[in-house]
């Protein structure tokens, strides 16, 4: 495991620099969960997310001729931006190679920290490769992700400071990608903490780490898809794996559906913006995916924000539907003058709020002299959207609900 001299070394090298994120008792999820759980909100962090630790922790190491030179880095997000801020902070350029799929947000803010981006590749692996050819033909110092003790150093301060406001600690769940993160994490709480139980969350659509570490072989997945892009790692890292099987107790997975729960639940609940890989480990708890007693204390690292807008819009809406908060129906009338009338004084009766219709009269589908109409309403629960639907019935309505 990393010593823990270095990771305090690394808290006083970042310490002016990153910010000693909230560490807070989460009530509802606790009384949901039976247990105290406490959040670390590191997707308050500066770059919105942990990554900034091990990167200016490592950029910090540089001697000033490698500095001079300038860093370089690949990755879709988090890790561009932890060290495009740190190079900036320095005064030393950086450059990031990014997959040409990545967002234009997170592109864009990638740039507006003084970075050169480079589009290259179909996925992080490409990205990757020709990062470290560039770096090479161009003599930059190449930022690795999370494969790197210096790295892992910075991303173990994380830990310090939890250990700093919660000394009983049974439980630390932390997301994990490439196994930066939990390496440094679990290398601090087993040296000042060794009776806490580390426990690891990896999404199901990219669980190599798991399924190596039952094996306690390396073992690579074929392909990645999750929506918790900021752990989508297809390949096992020797390095990680070894200090991965040294502190880590348990690894557990969770599908993309239970991320998404998650995300939602963070952010009505808590009135946080997590990104999947950040709520990986809520996900875990709201899932029940790994066994604890009664009233233990567990702390959960919701290790980024960056969640594209796109995918959190998508992510409300599924949960809004399934949380029948939301009701989306087709329903067929007759196409004449006060039809669509009659039927939202129907609605309006049932306290059910429109806020999205669409008028189809001319669809091929429809017999002549039908109209389509496509509603999505509002609805307070799964009692509600019945009686709105035995009402349509009771009206001789046809219609047929949108999933």
């Amino acid at each position: 495991m990393i010593k823990l001299s270095k990771i305090q070394k690394a808290r006083e090298n970042v310490k002016n620099v990153v910010i000693k994120t909230p560490f807070a008792k989460a009530p509802l999820l606790s009384s949901k969960c039976g247990a105290n759980i406490f959040l670390k909100k590191e997707n308050l962090q500066l770059t919105g997310a942990y990554k900034i630790r091990g990167a200016y922790n490592k950029i910090s190491s540089l001697k000033c001729e490698e500095r001079k030179k300038g860093v370089i880095a690949a990755s879709a997000g988090n890790h561009a931006q932890g060290v495009a801020y740190s190079a900036k902070e320095f005064g030393i350029p950086a450059t990031i190679i990014m997959p040409e799929t990545t967002p234009l947000l997170k592109v864009e803010n990638t740039k507006n920290l003084g970075a050169n981006v480079i589009l290259k590749g179909g996925n992080y692996d490409e990205a990757y490769e020709y990062a470290l050819k560039y770096a090479k033909e161009n003599d930059l110092t190449f930022i690795h992700p999370f494969a790197d003790d210096k790295v892992i150093e910075g991303q173990g301060t994380v830990a310090l400071e939890i250990l700093e406001e919660c000394e009983s600690l049974d439980y630390i769940v932390v997301p994990i990608g490439g196994g930066g993160l939990i390496s440094g994490i679990g290398s601090a709480i087993k040296q000042l903490s060794p009776e806490t139980k580390v426990i690891g969350v990896v999404a199901s659509g990219a669980n190599a780490m798991k399924t190596s570490f039952e094996a306690k072989k390396a073992i690579d997945s074929l392909s990645v898809k999750t929506i918790a892009d900021g752990i989508a790692v297809r390949d096992v890292n020797d390095k990680n794996f070894r200090y991965i099987l040294e502190v880590v107790d348990e690894i557990v997975e969770v599908e993309d559906e239970e991320i998404a729960n998650a995300i939602l639940y963070l952010l009505e609940k808590q009135k946080l913006v997590v990104e999947g890989g950040g709520a990986v480990g809520v996900a875990a708890l709201l899932h029940k995916k790994f066994l604890y007693k009664k009233n233990s204390n567990i702390a959960c690292v919701l290790s980024g924000g960056n969640i594209d807008v796109q995918m959190l819009s998508v992510i409300i809406e599924k949960g809004m539907i399934k949380s029948y908060k939301k009701l989306k129906l087709v329903v067929t009338l007759v196409d004449k003058p006060g039809s669509l009338m009659r039927l939202t004084e129907i609605l309006q009766g049932l306290d059910a709020n429109i806020t999205q219709i669409d008028y189809d009269r001319i669809s091929t589908t429809l017999s002549f002299g039908d109209a389509n109409v496509t509603l999505s309403l509002e609805t307070k629960n799964k009692e509600h959207q019945k009686e709105i639907k035995q009402a349509l019935v009771d009206t001789d309505y046809k219609f047929k609900e949108v999933v």
